[in-house]
């Protein structure tokens, strides 16, 4: 073999080496990219498990609801509507004034735990969540504690916000309520703030009180269901952050990204 086929060979190992080494970083290449597609696939995949999770776990406490509010009115109404009319007669039956006016206040007692559990009954059969906006329930539950006068709820929205997801809307909805009840119990508060927005990219819920606080760190103790709220906010992908301490009030900020 001359001179120049020893050149020629060598530049073909070249080429079959270049190629080699090309072609093994084209398949790391494709590999990496196939296997980011797969681990994006999987985690879509197991978003949309999670969300389907979501709305069975709440469908389910709703129809759970719904079963619950007829039982209360079905049994538990009836029963109590018959221990009122047993009262009444035994009024009508009694000459005795002293013992007539234990009655009627047994009755009186009766009536009123009747009235209160028809409402219970109304509010877990009526599927409020689904036919009121978010602005509308958040609105009511506000003037519901404002009735109480135990504290001062001012809230205040931007715009008339609409949430078509019956999951955010609910657990958003439920988040309101179990805060403004935490306040209510624990906080010793004058007032509560209520803010509800939205801009291009999430939607922002602010709840805040001027009660006494409490150390974040010692959460777990406290069992004012906070770390419910976190949980709930986890389930709709949002982000949750909870500001607190002693004699400083208590901030809670839901953000929900806007897809």
């Amino acid at each position: 073999m001359g001179e120049r086929g020893i050149i020629i060979l060598i530049v073909l190992f070249n080429i079959i080496f270049i190629a080699f080494i090309s072609a093994i970083v084209i398949f790391v290449r494709q590999y990496r990219i196939k296997k980011r597609e797969h681990v994006a696939e999987i985690h879509d995949i197991d978003e949309v498990h999670k969300k389907d999770l979501l709305e069975t776990e709440i469908e389910i406490q709703t129809q759970t609801m719904k079963h619950i509010g007829r039982e209360i009115h079905d049994n538990i109404g009836q029963k109590l509507t018959l221990a009122s009319l047993y009262t009444q007669q035994l009024a009508f039956e009694n000459k005795a004034p002293h013992i007539n006016e234990n009655i009627e206040t047994i009755s009186e007692i009766i009536n009123q735990s009747l009235t209160e559990l028809r409402e219970l009954s109304k509010s877990l059969t009526d599927n409020n969540i689904a036919k009121a906006s978010i602005f509308q329930l958040v609105e009511n539950e506000c003037k519901k504690i404002n009735d109480l006068k135990k504290c001062k709820v001012h809230f205040r929205c931007d715009a008339q916000i609409d949430i078509e997801s019956y999951s955010i809307k609910s657990i958003l909805f439920r988040i309101t309520q179990e805060f403004l009840q935490n306040s209510i119990k624990h906080s010793q508060c004058k007032n509560i703030e209520v803010a509800l927005g939205q801009t291009a990219y999430h939607l922002q819920l602010n709840l805040e009180d001027d009660g006494k606080g409490f150390d974040v760190d010692k959460l777990n103790s406290k069992g004012i269901g906070l770390k419910n709220i976190e949980k709930r906010t986890e389930m709709i992908g949002g982000n949750f952050k909870l500001e607190s301490g002693h004699l400083q009030g208590t901030k809670l900020t839901i953000e929900i990204p806007l897809k």
